[in-house]
C-alpha cells in the first residue's frame, strides 16, 4: 500500500495554494515535493470581497466560487504531480484544507447563534477531476463537538516536532498566527490557540498602498515608526485578553477592523505597516510568555522575516528561536504537510484534533472520504 500523500491549503492571505507531497512511513514523515500554485489576482480579489464585505452575498457566487476552487486545487496537484513524475496512482489520498470564507469561533458569537466555519473547494470535483481519494472538510466535526475548530495544526506539531528532553513552543506565521505549546513531559496536555493576526493585517495595508501582495522580509515597515496611539488602541481588542481555547480569522483580523483605530490621529501608511507588525509580534511574545519552554520553533511566512525573527530573539532572550528548518521541515510547507497528515489520520481513523486545543468535547475522527469513482 502507498504512504505517499499530499496536502492542500489555500491560506487566510489566498494568493496561492500550497501543495505538498510526503511519504508517511512508519520511519517518518519525508517531505518529497512541494509546488506553491499562484491564484489569480480576480480569484484572490473575490474571496477578499465575499469574506469581508458588508454587501449582500448572493448564493450562487459562493457556489460559483465552491467550484473554481475546486478546479485551482486539481490544477496545484497536477502541477505537483509533474514535478515529482508520480502519477495519481501512486497517491494514498490527497488532504485538503480548501478555502476559508468565514469563521465565526465560539467566543464571537451573540446569544442564540450557532458557531460556525466554512471551506470551499468542492472535494468531489477535486477527487473526480484528479483521479485521487480526497479527505476534506476537517474543522465542522471538531466544532459540532464544541471545539473551535481551530486551530487543527498542533496535534501535527505534536507529532513531528516534540522532544523528549526539552518543552518547546511552535509558532505558526501565516495570516494568522498561532501557537503550540509541546511539554516534554507526555502527562503533561499539548495547549494551542490562535494569538491573534500574522501576515493578514500587513498583507492587505501593503496592497491598499502599494499594490503589493505582501511585506518582503518586512522592508517596508522597517522604513517606519511604531504609532504608540495606535497600538494601544489594537492592543486593547478584547480577543488578546481572552483565555484559551480561542480561535479567530482574517474575517475579524481585516481593514475594517483597523479603520476605526485610525480615526482622529495622525499617520503615514509605512508607519501604519511599522505598527501592524509590531502588533504582530508584542501579541506572539504576550501568549508565550505564560509558558516555560527551551525552543521556539518558526513556521509560516514570519519565518523569512529578519526583522520579526530578530525581535523575536530580542524580547525572549531566554528561548532559543529558530525556523524549522533546523528540525528538518522547511517552515513554508509544515501547514500543507499538516493536512497531509491530516489525511491519513483519517483513512487510519486515528483523531485528527486535540480537545485540549480546540476545547472540543473528544478527540475526533476528522474529515470526509471522497472517493473518485
Amino acid at each position: 500500500m502507498s504512504n505517499h500523500y499530499i496536502g492542500l491549503i489555500s491560506g487566510t492571505s489566498a494568493d496561492a495554494i500550497d501543495a505538498v507531497l510526503v511519504n508517511a512511513s512508519s520511519e517518518g514523515f519525508q517531505l518529497l515535493a512541494s509546488h506553491a500554485h499562484p491564484l489569480p489576482d480576480d480569484y484572490h480579489q473575490t474571496v477578499l470581497d465575499l469574506s469581508q464585505s458588508a454587501q449582500p452575498v448572493y448564493p450562487w457566487q459562493i457556489a460559483r466560487l465552491d467550484q473554481e476552487t475546486a478546479e485551482l486545487f486539481a490544477q496545484a496537484v497536477q502541477a505537483l504531480l509533474q514535478k515529482a513524475e508520480m502519477s495519481a496512482t501512486q497517491i494514498q489520498a490527497i488532504g485538503s484544507h480548501g478555502q476559508t470564507l468565514y469563521h465565526l469561533a465560539p467566543q464571537q458569537t451573540q446569544a442564540g447563534q450557532v458557531p460556525f466555519t466554512w471551506q470551499i473547494g468542492d472535494p468531489n470535483r477535486l477527487a473526480y477531476r484528479t483521479g485521487i481519494p480526497v479527505v476534506a472538510d476537517f474543522r465542522r466535526k471538531d466544532m459540532a463537538a464544541g471545539g473551535q475548530g481551530a486551530p487543527l495544526v498542533p496535534a501535527f506539531h505534536y507529532a513531528q516536532f516534540r522532544h523528549p528532553k526539552e518543552n518547546r513552543i511552535v509558532l505558526n506565521t501565516g495570516g494568522i498566527a498561532n501557537i503550540t505549546v509541546l511539554p516534554a513531559d507526555t502527562q503533561q496536555a499539548v495547549l494551542g490557540f490562535d494569538t491573534g493576526p500574522a501576515n493578514c493585517l500587513m498583507d492587505a495595508w501593503i496592497l491598499r498602498h502599494k499594490a503589493l501582495s505582501m511585506d518582503e522580509n518586512g522592508a517596508w515597515a522597517a522604513t517606519g515608526q511604531v504609532l504608540p496611539v495606535l497600538l494601544e488602541r489594537c492592543l486593547n481588542d478584547p480577543y488578546f485578553a481572552l483565555a484559551p481555547p480561542k480561535s479567530t480569522g482574517r474575517d475579524y483580523f481585516n481593514l475594517s477592523w483597523l479603520a476605526p483605530h485610525l480615526e482622529g490621529l495622525e499617520w503615514t501608511p509605512q508607519n501604519v505597516q511599522a505598527t501592524l507588525l509590531q502588533l504582530t509580534i508584542e501579541t506572539v511574545i504576550q501568549a508565550i510568555q505564560p509558558y516555560s519552554a527551551h525552543r521556539l520553533l518558526v513556521c509560516g511566512g514570519g519565518a523569512y522575516n529578519a526583522h520579526f525573527m530578530q525581535q523575536l530573539q530580542t524580547q525572549l532572550p531566554h528561548l532559543s528561536v529558530e525556523s524549522t528548518e533546523h528540525q528538518g521541515l522547511s517552515p513554508a510547507w509544515v501547514e500543507a504537510c499538516c493536512f497531509a497528515w491530516l489525511a491519513q489520520q483519517r483513512l487510519q481513523a486515528q483523531p485528527g484534533n486535540l480537545p485540549s486545543v480546540t476545547g472540543a468535547a473528544q478527540a475526533l475522527v476528522l474529515g470526509g472520504l471522497y472517493l473518485p469513482a
